[in-house]
């Protein structure tokens, strides 16, 4: 939903999920010195080539991508960044971004890619966030997975509104969003540096531009904002569940003005999986951000984004 707000600004367009920004990154060394034409071609053929990376969800020329980003400036930031201007330049617009939940974990990766980039992170209350990933077909994992995921990325914004401050990082609350987008969006804008305009508040006028028609666990994005949907962890949840998320996240969940009634108490067993589950993903975050820094002393070309110095070809 708030990608489709975003995208409905005349000035912004935000694709489908990509999902080549964090595996090309992950895989820069695969690639070599990208100031060699050769290995740019590569890096080009990877993103465009590859299903994994859903570049077909964009609906871009392969070949011309392929081009731009050989005749590009060297750097992993700046291929990546050519693929997201020309989406955006199919809508006529000049601002980019892109959008992943997962990003929450790799801010500082990010950072890197795109030094100037503004970080939005929209928060949802975590007993209807692990309500409704337990509804996905695409989910394989259980509610205490889901769970952890919150907390995760609550702290992880937590640490990044520290570290990034006012001008780079923006927190928007799902509850408020849709209670009343109008407000929520003008300070969204505000944000960015941008105008708001109203077509942004209904974003289901350009779903059918903007969502893949096989993601039909999207199909809410083509109707109009709704409060429906918001609380209804009350009836989609166990107890059991309630009871854990209101035990291992209440904090947080009152924190950002959430009302957690506390009453139940989670079973003993349900309360050391769910720690057991969350070591493990702590132990796999570490891991991942060793490994970052590990690749980062032996990176074989700049990764930042640069702006290309001439026209790239059309």
């Amino acid at each position: 939903m708030l990608q489709l707000m975003l995208h409905a600004h005349p000035r912004i367009a935000i694709p489908p999920e990509t999902r080549f920004l964090m595996a090309a990154y992950d895989a820069r060394s695969d690639f070599g010195d990208l100031r060699m034409p050769n290995n740019r071609l590569a890096l080009a053929r990877w993103i465009v080539e590859r299903k994994k990376t859903r570049f077909a969800d964009l609906g871009l020329d392969g070949e011309r991508i392929i081009e731009q980003i050989v005749a590009g400036p060297p750097t992993l930031g700046s291929a990546l960044g050519i693929v997201l201007r020309a989406y955006a330049a199919r809508f006529g617009k000049p601002r980019w971004g892109d959008k992943r939940p997962g990003y929450f974990q790799r801010i500082s990766a990010l950072r890197r890619l795109f030094p100037d980039a503004q970080i939005v992170q929209l928060i949802r209350d975590g007993r209807d966030c692990v309500a409704s990933l337990k509804e996905m077909d695409w989910y394989k994992q259980d509610s205490y997975h889901a769970l952890a995921t919150w907390v995760e990325s609550i702290e992880a914004g937590q640490r990044a509104a520290r570290s990034l401050g006012p001008e780079s990082y923006h927190r928007l609350y799902y509850e408020r969003l849709i209670s009343d987008p109008a407000t929520e969006l003008k300070a969204l804008c505000d944000f960015l540096g941008e105008d708001f305009d109203p077509a942004m508040c209904e974003p289901d006028q350009v779903a059918a531009v903007a969502v893949p028609g096989r993601k039909v666990w999207h199909a809410r994005t083509h109707e109009e904002v709704t409060t429906t949907r918001a609380g209804t962890w009350r009836t989609r949840l166990t107890a059991a569940e309630i009871a854990l998320c209101e035990t291992v996240a209440g904090d947080l969940l009152r924190e950002h003005g959430y009302e957690v009634d506390g009453a139940a108490r989670p079973d003993r067993g349900d309360h050391a999986h769910y720690r057991r589950v969350a070591a493990h993903r702590r132990l796999a975050a570490r891991k991942r951000d060793l490994l970052d820094f590990v690749h980062r002393r032996t990176e074989p070309s700049e990764v930042a984004y640069q702006p290309p110095s001439a026209p790239l070809p059309d």
